[in-house]
């Protein structure tokens, strides 16, 4: 099976179709995960996320709760430890017509399985508390999926992007050659759709989002704080010092340019500070935007392309680090029956 794409979905899916017996080289364009898993906070958190009775609703649901078998196993396969907190996340509305919405979400969440409970947060018209939502380090667990293809038989082909599907899935063209195989899985995120011309895959194309990160001199918070589309966390603490603290978000349609804008970052500063308001003060240590991998069908593509041996799993935007367990899960599946 030839993968390509080597973000954390290319990978997840490369070393579960490895541990099902199969022959698997992975492809990617740079180095593994440096473009939208990198770039990732790592929330795994459907409460932020969604609030309709739909099939991306019901994947979330089953691959947070895959997530820790799924590290447990790729802590066994790799060696390599993986920062997960089960750690809740704190929603919060500042105006009474925002605490009506906040409420009517919560019960349309409470019937399709996500639950929460109203808390009391300091300078909030309401809030509640979301006990199941997570949070994962991407790079490593990244790290520690590249790791465990290596163990499990993946041959990993770096800086050799894949520039044609062959032959309805017979093999890939790359920059340095041609490869024959028993199957293709597309994963290579917003890049995805470009790779076959000659099959109708669903569009893909990336939407630009800001992060910026602190390093506390103290744990300053446990749980995800959010409003709208703002967001802030706190990684644990390691060789004695607090984790950093990150907050995004922003969404930019601007093609593949991975121009910094500063404006957007001063604006997630001024936001993140009005959640959490010890950042107000603090200067950034960091600053980075990443490539969201978007549909036009709103939905990731994942599964196999109708009378072809091409596997799709693309797609999932904001989601990737939540769904992967899942999308592994399905691909390997698919595959070992088709």
């Amino acid at each position: 099976m030839i993968v390509a794409g080597g973000g954390i979905i290319g990978l997840a899916c490369a070393w579960r179709l490895a541990r099902s017996g199969l022959p698997v080289t992975l492809f990617d364009a740079r180095e593994l995960a440096a473009e939208a898993s990198w770039a990732a906070a790592g929330m795994l958190a459907p409460g932020g996320e969604m609030d309709e009775d739909a099939p991306l609703t019901a994947m979330a649901l089953r691959s947070l709760a895959q997530y820790p078998e799924f590290l447990r196993e790729l802590r066994e396969a790799s060696g390599a430890a993986v920062e997960y907190r089960r750690c809740g996340a704190v929603t919060l509305a500042f105006s009474e017509d925002e605490a009506a919405a906040l409420e009517n979400k919560a019960a349309r969440q409470s019937a399709i399985g996500i639950p929460s409970e109203p808390v009391a947060h300091a300078g909030a018209a309401a809030a509640r508390f979301y006990p199941a939502d997570a949070l994962v380090n991407p790079r490593d667990i990244t790290n520690a999926l590249r790791t465990a293809c290596v163990r499990s038989g993946v041959v990993i082909r770096e800086y050799e992007p894949v520039l044609e599907i062959l032959g309805a899935g017979a093999g890939v063209r790359t920059s340095r050659g041609e490869y024959r195989g028993e199957g293709v899985l597309i994963a290579s995120g917003a890049w995805s759709s470009g790779l076959d011309s000659k099959t109708v895959l669903p569009a893909s194309s990336p939407v630009r989002g800001h992060l910026i990160a602190w390093q506390a001199p103290t744990m300053l918070l446990d749980p995800i704080l959010r409003h709208a589309d703002t967001y802030v966390l706190q990684r644990q603490s390691r060789s004695g010092r607090p984790g950093r603290v990150i907050a995004g978000g922003s969404s930019e349609y601007a093609g593949f340019d991975r121009t910094l804008d500063e404006r957007i970052c001063a604006d997630i500063h001024a936001r993140a500070g009005r959640l959490l308001p010890a950042l107000a003060a603090m200067a950034p240590a960091e600053r980075w935007n990443g490539l969201r991998p978007a549909t036009d069908r709103d939905a990731p593509a994942i599964g196999r392309i109708p009378f072809t041996s091409i596997w799709t799993a693309f797609g999932h935007y904001r989601n990737g680090i939540l769904l992967a367990p899942e999308t592994a899960r399905m691909i390997a599946e698919s595959v070992t029956a088709g």
